[in-house]
């Protein structure tokens, strides 16, 4: 049941980019609505603002500029609170869908939480332990099989 997930055709767009049929679900993953475009135009099926990074990791981010540091914070932070109740609504809509789109408005199209989102929804990360594929392959006896980190 773990490796579903990792087969699961996880997309990115950003907001301000034209909305597609082949976008599939799409999942809006910022905490504000993007400057500038309508619902309408925006054409978001689920807007799960939790899974965006808290403000303080953002502008450290800002600051800062390591990847890594962020994602392994970002991370930690998906695994408490509502960020984990918004990861397991992420996770249901990857085994209801078949393709769902990361919506985010960040001009950086390489390094945002999106970005890091599809990484772990992917299997390049290990899941929070709360939540995801590997909690629910420990619920029922299983244990998840990993990728290796590369």
């Amino acid at each position: 049941m773990a490796d579903i997930y990792h087969s699961m055709p996880v997309a990115l767009k950003r907001a301000y980019d034209k909305p597609s049929l082949s976008d599939g679900q799409r999942v809006l993953v910022d905490r504000l609505w993007p400057r500038g475009i309508s619902k309408d135009k925006a054409r978001i099926d689920q807007w799960l603002k939790n899974l965006a990074p808290s403000d303080t990791l953002r502008k450290w981010f800002h600051a800062n500029g390591n990847w890594n540091v962020f994602k392994k914070r970002y991370f930690k932070e998906l695994s408490t609170g509502e960020a984990s109740a918004d990861l397991e609504t992420l996770y249901h809509l990857l085994s209801e869908h078949p393709k769902v789109t990361l919506v985010y408005s960040s001009k950086n199209t390489e390094q945002n939480n999106a970005v890091a989102l599809k990484e772990l929804l992917e299997g390049m990360k290990k899941p929070p332990t709360s939540s995801g594929p590997a909690k629910a392959a420990a619920a029922s006896g299983r244990v998840a099989k990993r990728r290796p980190v590369s």
